[in-house]
This record gives C-alpha cells, sequence and structure tokens, in this order.
C-alpha cells in the first residue's frame, strides 16, 4: 500500500497570523477590560519591536550587497534604480493629492471650532524639536553615517542602504575575489534570518502587550471626538490600496487582493505592533519566493521604507488639512498646493517608526505658518491608532511596488505570479515566516 507522504497541515491555532489576531483581540480586550494593566504590558510591544529592529541593518546589509554584488550587469541596477525612484514618486504624489481632494470633500474638521491658544504648547513643542531633524539639508546630510559602523548602532534606515550599496558596488568590481565576500555574506545572511524566525515566535506577545497598551490608554471612548476623521482616512486609504494599488497590479498581471492575502502574516503583525518594520524581513523573503530577482528585492523593499509612504502621505494631507478646518484656518487653492509640495519633501524621511508620520506632519505644519503648529495636539490622542493604518498602507504599496518593478524587468511573468499567489491561498506555512 502506498504510503502518502504530503506535510501534514498544521492546526489553526499554530499559524502564526491567527496567534498574532488572537493576541490583537485579547490586547483590546484587555485594555479595555483593566486600562491600568493593559499601561503596563507596555514593554511586551517595545520588546519585541526592539529585537526586530535590533536584526533589521544586518539582514538589509546582507541583502542589498548580495544582491548588488551577484549582478553581472550593473548598468541593469542602474535601470532599476531609476525605475524605482520614478515610480515611488508618481505614486506617493498621487497619494498625497488624493488625500488632498477628499478630505476637501469631507470636511471633517468644520465646524470644530478648536482655539489652537487653549492647547498645552508643550504638547506640540515636542514634536516640532523632533521634526527640525527632517529639514531638507539636515536629512540629506543625515544619509551619510558618521562612520561605517554607526549606521548600524542607529540604526537609520537610509543610512545602513547607502552603505549597503556602497559596499556591494565595491565586492562586484574585486571581479573573483569578490565571490569568495559573496559566499560570506550569503552565510551571515542565513544567520540572521535563523535569528529572525526564532525571533518572530514572540510576535503574538508582542502584538498583545502592544495593543493593551494602546487601548488601555487612550481607550476606545477616546476615538468619539474625532471619529469623522479617522473613517475617513481609513476610507481613503481602503480605496487608494483597492483602486489605485489594484489598478496598478492588474496591469503588470496580478491581483492585489491575492498578494495582500499573500502577505497576512506581515500585514497581522504590522497591524499588532503598529509597525511596518517589524514586518521588513518576511517581505524580503515573500517577495523573493514570488519569482522577483534578488537585486529587486534587495532595492526596492529597503527604498521603499523612507520613499514609497503612500499611507503616511494620505495622512499627513487629510490630517493637516483638517487642523486647518478644526482651527477655522482658510487656506486657498494655492497655500494647499503648497502645503501639498512641502509634504512631498518631509514625508522622505518618515520610516515605519511608530511615530514618524506624525513627525513628519510637524515639520510640515513648521514651515506652513497659516495653520497654528499647537493644534497638533488634536490628534495626539488617537495617532497610535491612525498610525496603524499610515503602516499596514505603506506595507502594502511597497509590495505592489516590487513585484511591479520585476514585472518590469521581465523577472517574472503573471502566469509564474498566479501560480505562486494561488499556491500560497491554498498552502499553509510550514513554518513562521522569517
Amino acid at each position: 500500500m502506498a504510503e502518502n507522504f504530503a506535510p501534514r497541515r498544521r492546526p489553526w491555532y499554530q499559524i502564526l497570523y491567527v496567534q498574532v489576531l488572537m493576541a490583537v483581540v485579547l490586547g483590546i480586550a484587555v485594555g479595555v477590560a483593566f486600562p491600568a494593566e493593559g499601561k503596563a504590558l507596555k514593554p511586551l510591544g517595545d520588546g519585541f519591536i526592539k529585537l526586530v529592529k535590533m536584526l533589521i541593518g544586518p539582514i538589509i546589509f546582507c541583502t542589498v550587497v548580495h544582491g548588488i554584488a551577484s549582478m553581472s550587469d550593473l548598468k541593469k541596477l542602474g535601470r532599476v534604480g531609476f525605475k524605482t525612484l520614478l515610480y515611488f514618486e508618481v505614486v506617493s504624489t498621487l497619494a498625497l493629492v488624493i488625500g488632498l481632494v477628499v478630505v476637501n470633500w469631507l470636511q471633517p474638521g468644520a465646524g470644530f471650532n478648536f482655539d489652537a491658544r487653549a492647547a498645552d504648547p508643550k504638547v506640540a513643542a515636542t514634536y516640532v524639536e523632533k521634526a527640525h531633524a527632517l529639514s531638507t539639508v539636515d536629512f540629506l546630510l543625515n544619509i551619510i553615517p558618521n562612520s561605517f559602523v554607526d549606521a548600524f548602532a542607529k540604526g537609520d534606515l537610509l543610512q545602513v542602504l547607502l552603505v549597503s550599496i556602497l559596499t556591494g558596488f565595491a565586492v562586484a568590481m574585486m571581479g573573483e575575489q569578490g565571490r569568495v565576500v559573496l559566499h560570506a555574506i550569503e552565510t551571515v545572511a542565513k544567520i540572521f534570518f535563523g535569528i529572525m524566525g526564532i525571533v518572530v515566535k514572540a510576535a503574538p506577545v508582542g502584538a498583545f502587550g502592544a495593543m493593551a497598551f494602546t487601548v488601555g490608554s487612550h481607550g476606545i471612548g477616546a476615538l468619539q471626538n474625532l471619529l469623522a476623521l479617522m473613517l475617513g482616512f481609513y476610507l481613503t486609504a481602503g480605496l487608494f490600496v483597492v483602486v489605485v494599488l489594484g489598478l496598478i497590479a492588474r496591469v503588470a498581471g496580478f491581483s492585489v487582493f491575492k498578494l495582500i492575502a499573500y502577505l497576512r502574516e506581515e500585514l497581522l503583525l504590522v497591524l499588532g505592533t503598529s509597525s511596518s518594520e517589524t514586518a521588513l524581513p518576511g517581505m524580503l523573503q515573500k517577495m523573493r519566493r514570488l519569482g522577483c530577482a534578488e537585486s529587486t528585492v534587495g532595492l526596492v523593499i529597503p527604498t521603499g521604507y523612507s520613499f514609497n509612504l503612500d499611507g503616511t502621505n494620505i495622512y499627513m494631507t487629510m490630517a493637516a488639512i483638517f487642523l486647518a478646518q478644526a482651527t477655522n484656518t482658510p487656506l486657498d487653492l494655492g497655500q494647499q498646493i503648497g502645503l501639498l509640495v512641502i509634504a512631498m519633501i518631509s514625508s522622505k524621511g518618515a520610516s515605519g517608526v511608530t511615530g514618524a508620520g506624525f513627525i513628519a506632519l510637524a515639520a510640515t505644519l513648521a514651515v506652513v505658518p497659516a495653520v497654528p503648529i499647537e493644534s497638533l495636539a488634536l490628534l495626539v490622542g488617537i495617532d497610535r491608532f491612525m498610525s496603524e493604518c499610515r503602516a499596514l498602507t505603506n506595507l502594502i504599496g511597497n509590495g505592489v511596488a516590487t513585484v511591479v518593478i520585476s514585472r518590469w524587468e521581465k523577472e517574472v511573468t503573471p502566469a509564474q505570479l498566479h501560480a505562486a499567489l494561488q499556491q500560497r491561498l491554498t498552502t499553509p506555512d510550514p513554518a513562521p515566516p522569517v
């Protein structure tokens, strides 16, 4: 009698995304029922995020260096880089414009009549101080680390990316000697992805702690006053994913809905931790499994975390105009377009870390004196809830961008994509994504 060697299905409760989803629901319940205890669970979420961030720099370095150094045609790298930046600018600008149109149509801040002079100036001052680091000159200079090691010590994604690109070119120009280095980097990458495989098992604990703290600190009731803005933002982000990214995906020959299902573990991880950085290692792995070239994945994903922030862009324009409406500050079309241009620049410095989008908003308002900077206090209470939607939209946008660039480079066909995504929908992961 022939034996069936088909892999056994794991019980549903052992699947990572199910565990994370259960942890998120449990965290919300604890935050509502026991607010004080929920606040005390903050270290669980912070600890998990720190564990992941500890590995981000080395993983990006190994991925980018290996991708560039193993590419025989360096002209292709320049071509891919140009296409990537062009795509990022077009889609990001579209996100900003959509946010501007929707917030003017919905008018969520109309009738709020908020007196900015009554707000605590210390609240806004904290974010404005951080926002000064996002000025154009400082932002460009900050891309260059003080030393090679400093890029990894600070964990700045753009600094790590710069060091990785330079190292990749250097190894590529070493010729035959570079193959030894390439093999060593590949081995080191396996070590770090192995560590990530251990760390990611703690994702449900991190998601539980982060969600319990969020709800325990702000409460469900904190959403009532600003529900119109939140619903408008979530609706706009959803429409952007379905309509804009959906059309881009369709033209490229794949379904954005199947891609979202393919990335469900990463999306739930982002939902629980409110940070898209926690999903970065998994994104690198899964994009390669789809058939995208390692060099393309290594360039598009890390760069997208600073230059392709669709959710952050939508949020920034909607939040800025909302504050103008709430404080009865009239902004004509010219001023709104000026604000949009400033937002294009300041958003480039906002990475996937929780709260970075809020700091970028502070940087935008600091340059637009018409809107009282003190009005930022209005959004502090709900920023955590907004951050989750920003991070989810950013993650999906970067996934779509990677596949689209890969399609432009003819690295993968629509048939291959369909087969890979379909197989992923019907077959559970044999192990948690790393």
